[in-house]
């Protein structure tokens, strides 16, 4: 096939570069060739005469500047201007250097008519290098007929086989050209075949070569897009883990701490009048206290690999002691409504967790935004599919302490666990002027003493 136009792989300025490189590459072959050549016709002459041996049965050689001398040099010329062309024409530049021996040895045969053959073979090993052999066959065989007949006409009217008749001077004639044309053709031709083909077999190992490499390119690229997904993973993970984390923090601080700022108000109006009571609230945000700094060390061992926790994750029959906590501060009503079963049966650890943390949220948030009203917690478990529970309050019968400048992410936490454990939450103000904070969870498994469907009339 053609060679491949050096602009389809290259930009403008390297194809450039390439013409010009290739441009003094056939200008440095031409001009070797017709430099050995012609150095070989100045000096056969000389060195056939210096041997010895030679004798009289020595060839008559041109002499320098003569008819044939100059004929033969300016066919030499000619075929080494026409390799010029080699590259872009290799077909037609190889037949017409094998033309002109033809016409050199109708004009003035000689005993260097040989060398015409050294353009012959540099022009065959161009061609064949550049194209394929189906392509190039054509002109090989017509590159190979001009020859033998360039040499058989030369050798013909040199030994003067014609005169002895055309039935024998022609076969000879034949015979010397064919011997030329497998030498100045074939054998050429041979040895670029075995050159191309070695240069085909490297560059198939060179293709291969950049195959894998662009493989192991791709797979290190995978390699690296899977890193980066797990990295993203990574952080995805650490973030819920961080939100994990500032939700019990936040529960834990709202819970216990808003219960200080509360009873630490209360003892610094009753410190003066009634310094018995005084003493109890004090107590009691000791107890506070201690509280919030027993759930912190729980929560920082649930966090250390090395650190086992020192108490058990909070559950729905928590929420008891919870209430009796809260009511130290708050007027608080529980109601537990049971089913035929333990309380919250068939409602997973994480699930309870949450239960647990939406209800003291909601008391704290009692605590600190409706100060002095009443407070009912409703944990209805009669239903089979799911536990709800409900804590709702009056509105407030004194004035608020005051809210936390962060606001609003008690709510927002209540919400984020809900969707963790897919219950769900409902907010909102009462008719009565109060705040009503229902949670709905499904249970995991039917509780046991459910296993059939329940009448219409089960007892409450």
């Amino acid at each position: 096939m053609a060679p491949a136009d050096p602009r389809d792989a290259t930009g403008p300025r390297d194809a450039g570069a390439t013409a010009r490189a290739h441009r003094r590459s056939d200008i440095r072959t031409a001009v070797l060739t017709a430099v050995v050549t012609l150095g070989l016709m100045l000096a056969l002459p000389p060195l056939d005469a210096a041997d010895p041996d030679a004798g009289s049965a020595g060839a008559v050689w041109p002499a320098l500047g003569g008819l044939a001398w100059n004929v033969l040099a300016a066919g030499v010329l000619a075929q080494s201007v026409v390799l010029l062309a080699a590259r872009r024409a290799p077909r037609a530049s190889m037949v017409v250097v094998a033309a002109i021996p033809v016409l050199v040895a109708a004009l003035a045969p000689s005993s260097l008519f040989g060398l015409t053959a050294l353009p012959v073979v540099v022009s065959v090993v161009l061609g064949t290098l550049r194209l394929p052999l189906p392509r190039l066959w054509p002109a090989l065989v017509g590159t190979a007929v001009l020859v033998a007949a360039g040499s058989g006409t030369a050798w013909a009217a040199l030994s003067g086989a014609l005169r002895a008749g055309a039935a024998q001077g022609v076969p000879a004639s034949a015979g010397q050209g064919v011997l030329q044309a497998v030498g100045a053709v074939g054998l050429p031709l041979v040895v670029a075949l075995v050159v191309r083909s070695r240069r085909d077999v490297r560059a198939a190992r060179d293709a291969e070569a950049a195959a894998r490499s662009s493989e192991a390119a791709a797979r290190t690229s995978e390699a690296s897009a899977a890193v980066r997904e797990h990295d993203a993973r990574v952080d995805a993970a650490v973030s819920r883990e961080r939100a994990a984390m500032a939700r019990e923090l936040h529960d834990i601080a709202a819970h216990h701490l808003s219960g200080i700022a509360l009873m630490s108000a209360v003892i610094d109006r009753q410190i003066d009048t009634d310094p018995a009571s005084a003493h109890e609230g004090v107590r009691q945000v000791r107890e506070q206290s201690t509280a919030v700094l027993e759930d912190l060390r729980r929560l920082v061992g649930l966090l250390r690999d090395d650190a086992p926790a020192e108490r058990a994750v909070e559950t729905v029959a928590g929420i008891v002691d919870l209430v009796e906590r809260a009511r130290a501060r708050t007027a608080v009503d529980l109601d537990v409504r049971a089913g035929d079963h333990p309380l919250a049966e068939g409602v997973g650890p994480l699930t309870q967790l949450a239960a647990y943390r939406t209800v003291q949220e909601a008391l704290a948030n009692v605590a600190l935004h409706a100060p002095g009203a009443s407070c009912t917690v409703v944990l209805d478990d009669r239903s089979p599919d799911a536990l709800e529970i409900r804590v709702e309050n009056g509105p407030a019968t004194v004035p608020s302490q005051g809210t936390s400048p962060a606001g609003g992410n008690g709510i927002r936490g209540m919400r984020e666990r809900a969707d963790l454990v897919g219950a769900r939450l409902q907010t909102g103000a009462t008719a009565t002027g109060g705040w009503v904070v229902t949670l709905v969870v499904d249970r995991e498994a039917r509780p046991a003493s459910d296993a059939t469907p329940a009448g219409p009339g089960v007892a409450e």
